[in-house]
């Protein structure tokens, strides 16, 4: 479909968190819509949920085959089966997918995109796109510009994570935490398994053997993926912290080249996603400050004299907007200006 008439577009998984981010952001966003359907797995009943778009209200409706056909693109934010089962259907049925909720790691034949450091990938003009985690999208965006002109010779990231990257539940345990621990009742701990409101957590999800989890592993991978480095020189931590929402990342990187303190400033600057603190007042870069941004927010830069090339760089982003949606809409507006769509 040409894009003068808009496209026609679904998105599956309507009510999780990142549904309803990729919706006010589609919302907000210049690409042409000529419709917009929603589609969750667990509604049972037409018209038993509304939802909104817009300035007009929308009904959710019920998942099946038939309601992808003669779509021009459809955005999986659902559970993954959900998303694995249905986005299987874009080639024969003739939409592009771009799956938000990971539901695709470890699949070499679908393709894993940040939007501008790898979308070279989308010149073949695949149906089927992953979002990768997060993380990895802060880190490709933050790394790229050092890797190219500096090389990398080592890279440590510590990371915070909010309770948001769990789902709505660990929101709503969070903030019940919260309030029960300053009304002195009991904690709930279905999603945590411990206290997380005003602490910190080690883990949230079994390690394997090395002691590492799941989470921490594939965004390691990716990252060397979409930097195209195998055996990227990367070792990350995860820290569950008591937030709702965005990534801070803490990283120590050692440099091949040598560069000052301006140098680096200036060559973090090149990435127009990467804003630093030279715009802002001292120390703003928090997680209060960029919650529901664009950008990918640099804060302090540390030069480290007793290690030669090393510098700490404190990194915050949203997980819901920049670290999803955003890269999400990015790379489906690459697929459908290609040729094929």
């Amino acid at each position: 479909m040409s894009a003068k008439t808009g496209y026609k577009i679904a998105l599956i998984g309507a009510q999780s968190l990142r549904g309803r981010e990729i919706g006010r952001v589609l919302a907000e966003s210049d690409l042409p819509i000529r419709s917009l359907e929603l589609f969750d797995p667990d509604i049972e009943e037409e018209f038993s949920r509304l939802s909104q778009f817009r300035d007009g209200p929308k009904a959710v409706h019920r998942l099946n085959p038939e309601s992808l056909k003669g779509l021009d693109l459809v955005f999986f934010a659902a559970d993954p089966e959900t998303n694995r089962t249905y986005a299987a259907l874009a080639g024969k049925l003739g939409f592009v997918a771009v799956d938000l909720n990971e539901s695709f790691v470890g699949r070499g034949e679908v393709p894993v995109v940040v939007a501008g450091v790898n979308d070279h990938l989308l010149g073949s003009r695949p149906s089927l796109v992953s979002n990768p985690h997060p993380v990895t999208i802060i880190l490709a965006h933050l790394f790229q510009p050092l890797q190219r002109q500096l090389g990398l010779a080592k890279v440590i990231a510590f990371v915070l994570q909010p309770a948001s990257a769990l789902g709505q539940e660990a929101i709503e345990e969070l903030a019940g935490q919260s309030v029960s621990l300053l009304s002195g009742t009991s904690l709930p701990t279905q999603i945590f398994k411990q206290q997380s409101a005003f602490n910190l957590l080690s883990h949230t999800h079994p390690p394997d053997a090395d002691g590492f989890s799941a989470s921490e592993r594939q965004i390691v991978s990716e990252v060397g993926l979409v930097l195209e480095q195998s055996n990227f020189p990367l070792s990350l931590s995860i820290i569950q912290a008591s937030l709702f929402h965005t990534y801070a990342v803490m990283c120590y990187v050692e440099l091949n080249q040598e560069i000052d303190l301006e140098g680096m400033k200036t060559l973090l600057r090149q990435n127009p996603l990467l804003r630093d603190s030279a715009s802002e007042e001292f120390c703003s870069v928090t997680c209060i400050s960029v919650t529901g941004r664009d950008e990918i927010f640099v804060g302090q830069v540390k030069k480290e004299n007793l290690f030669p090339r090393s510098f700490w760089i404190w990194t915050v982003a949203d997980n819901l907007t920049r670290g999803s949606a955003l890269n999400a809409l990015e790379t489906a507006k690459t697929l459908l200006a290609g040729p094929a769509h």
